[in-house]
């Protein structure tokens, strides 16, 4: 038997399913009286929807059962619809059985298959026995069922069990101590049954969600009335228990408090006498700096070992000062004064000794930090100062480059050592400016001078050191800028050399026509006349860097690698230009009188040259003609005795054919 969903009028559905075994009648009421006991009078007043599942039963059953609704349910009962096998019971004698009995049982009495269900009831309301889509676990809903009443009362008890408790403590102080000695434990342990009310409430309200949101494979069980029901109920009963629970353990405090405050009192003593006698004197005693790094960490190991005793108190002053805030939290009127000059006593006497050790462990920390800046500074400066002894020979201007910018990285990182150095010599020496009080209002003046003068000291001796290994530097910087010159030098005057040797190499192989007329050939002797100029500002410049570069290596006090084989080179190809250019310019002037004159025999008798022409003017255009002739098959030498012909032999002829031409036209 169960409760599903609604009806199309918002009434619930109570599901009676029949077996062919015999069924109790008794239990059956039972069971209806329990459900019925489920939903609020709200829903109860919507009427009832009541489905008979007798395909399983016989008909004298069912008929018990209807009228059985008429005694439990008779005004909440809107319809009830039998749901009959196929083929099995005599239609006509229960359908007047039932048209019979209507006005009596007081509502309507439907006998439908199990297929025609759904015309009276929507099929998302039925489940799949019905033909309908309602998925709905009948187990899980008596477990939740049986959950939902274990928790309340177990809750109902608790609560019972836990009011009883805390209104005993509102009593006098006699009762309190007999209840503190008697030590009442509830039956049931509050955090346990805490845990299942929540659980349950999160599982009702889950289900609530489901039930609205829909998902899964079918269609969504709908949350029954009993569980929305239910959801205030296990809420109010938390919210109770939770009230009532919270009074109980503020009645275990309480009971917890007036144990520990004497012992609490007994300890607080025991840690201020400690602090300001022994602890006070030990810190009297420490107040040097170091004059080193290992003297400054064998001050710091002493100091952990002071520290580590004050640990030991500090620790018993924390568990103190916890167990007194707790006490204060829940303390009596007459308890609270008491506790908080205990944890004031307590907390001025800590707090005093702990900025007493931090003032003095910082203080050690800066002078240990000073002496460490002090010694990478003075091991920086050694590094630099060996740099600038050292004898240095790059080999090439990138060499030097690289050279300087070490040199500038390693002054620069001096520098960055330095002002490091100082600023933690200002906090070290303004730590030190502070005075200290160590007990009650009691200033001690401590005597610095000595590790003021120390810090003094240090300072200026690396401010001096540094200053000397600058104007090093500077001197160094000098040096090397007048050897990236000299190398400078060097490499364009090798630069001239090669472009010497470039044009050289472009007046044998491209320099080679002669022209086909004298203006054509006036036109080369001017171009080559500027090539020549070119030349001679390319020998010119790689004469002034080779000067330059004596004058560098006479200041530096050292002998060049490359400038006294750079300048034979240089007089070398220019001796080779020189009279390759000379042969060009010969060679022009040739043909330019060659054109010249026959262009004027041409022009003056163009038409019976051979008859007007002078013979003298003839005899001039053949000698010069031959002679240049001549000449071009003539290669050029040079001072050392190698040979260079113009061009290929293809370009000479080309040009001795243009000459052969001409004179056989003249």
């Amino acid at each position: 038997m169960r409760l599903l969903c609604k009806d199309r009028r918002s009434g619930l559905i109570l599901t009676i399913p029949l077996c062919t075994e015999q069924t109790s009648m008794e239990e059956l009421s039972a069971t209806l009286d329990y459900l019925l006991g489920i939903p609020s009078e709200k829903c109860k007043a919507r009427g009832f929807t009541v489905i008979v599942d007798g395909r399983k039963s016989q008909w004298n059953i069912v008929k018990t059962v209807v009228l059985m609704l008429q005694n439990v349910i008779p005004a909440e009962v809107s319809l009830v619809c039998v749901v009959k096998p196929d083929e099995f019971w005599d239609k006509k004698v229960t359908h007047f059985c039932f048209w019979k009995e209507k006005d009596r049982l007081g509502f309507e009495v439907i006998l439908v298959s199990a297929n025609k269900l759904t015309r009276y009831i929507e099929p998302c309301q039925l489940t799949d026995e019905f033909g309908g889509s309602l998925v709905y676990d009948h187990l899980d809903w008596l477990n939740k069922r049986l959950v939902f009443e274990k928790f309340t009362k177990e809750s109902t008890s608790l609560l019972d069990e836990l009011t009883g408790i805390n209104e005993n403590e509102k009593g006098s102080q006699a009762e309190k101590d007999r209840s503190s000695e008697s030590n009442i434990l509830p039956s049931f342990d509050p955090e346990t049954v805490l845990q299942t009310g929540h659980e349950l409430l999160s599982e009702l309200q889950q289900r609530r969600f489901n039930g609205s949101e829909g998902g899964g494979g079918g269609t969504a069980w709908s949350p029954m009335d009993d569980e929305l029901l239910a959801q205030p109920q296990v809420m109010k009963l938390l919210d109770s228990l939770r009230e009532q629970y919270t009074k109980y353990q503020e009645v275990c405090r309480q009971r917890s408090k007036r144990s520990q405050l004497e012992e609490i009192q007994t300890k607080v003593m025991q840690v201020v006498n400690w602090l300001e006698g022994p602890g006070t004197e030990q810190l009297r005693t420490q107040w040097g700096i170091g004059d080193s790094i290992r003297a400054s960490q064998a001050l710091q190991q002493k100091h952990e070992e002071i520290e580590s005793q004050h640990s030991e108190w500090f620790a018993v002053y924390v568990e103190l000062n916890q167990q007194i805030a707790a006490l204060l939290s829940a303390g009596d009127e007459e308890d609270l004064m008491e506790l908080k000059g205990l944890q004031q006593q307590l907390s001025d006497v800590c707090y005093r000794q702990a900025s007493q050790l931090e003032f003095r462990q910082n203080v050690l920390q800066s002078a240990h930090e000073f002496h460490m800046t002090a010694q990478d500074m003075s091991q920086q400066l050694d590094g630099l100062l060996g740099m600038l002894c050292a004898d240095v020979a790059p080999a090439d201007g990138a060499a030097i480059q690289q050279t300087l910018k070490h040199l500038e990285e390693k002054l620069k990182s001096v520098e960055g050592a330095l002002q490091s150095l100082r600023e933690k010599g200002q906090v070290l020496l303004d730590q030190m400016s502070t005075q200290t009080s160590f007990s009650y209002g009691k200033d001690v003046s401590i005597e610095n001078k000595e590790n003021i003068d120390h810090i003094h000291s240090v300072m200026e001796d690396m401010q001096l050191r540094k200053q000397r290994c600058e104007d090093m530097v500077e001197v160094r910087r000098l040096k090397m800028l007048q050897m990236v010159q000299l190398f400078k030098c060097e490499e364009d005057a090798s630069q001239a050399v090669e472009w010497l040797g470039e044009l050289l190499d472009a007046l044998l192989k491209t320099h080679i026509r002669l022209g086909d007329d004298s203006q054509e050939t006036k036109v080369l002797l001017e171009k080559h006349k500027k090539f020549v100029d070119v030349a001679q500002s390319t020998y010119d410049y790689g004469r002034q860097l080779l000067q330059a570069t004596v004058v560098l290596c006479q200041s530096l006090r050292c002998t060049t690698r490359s400038s006294g084989d750079t300048l034979p080179r240089l007089n070398r190809v220019w001796k080779q230009f020189t009279v390759t250019s000379d042969e060009r310019q010969h060679r022009l002037e040739m043909a330019s009188a060659f054109h010249t004159a026959a262009e004027k025999i041409l022009r003056e008798s163009p038409e019976l040259a051979e008859q007007m022409v002078d013979v003298e003017a003839y005899e001039e255009v053949e000698t010069v003609g031959k002679g240049l002739l001549d000449r071009l098959t003539v290669p050029v030498i040079f001072p050392d005795g190698s040979e260079q012909f113009f061009g290929s032999p293809g370009d000479m002829a080309s040009s001795a054919e243009i000459i052969r031409e001409r004179m056989k036209l003249v």
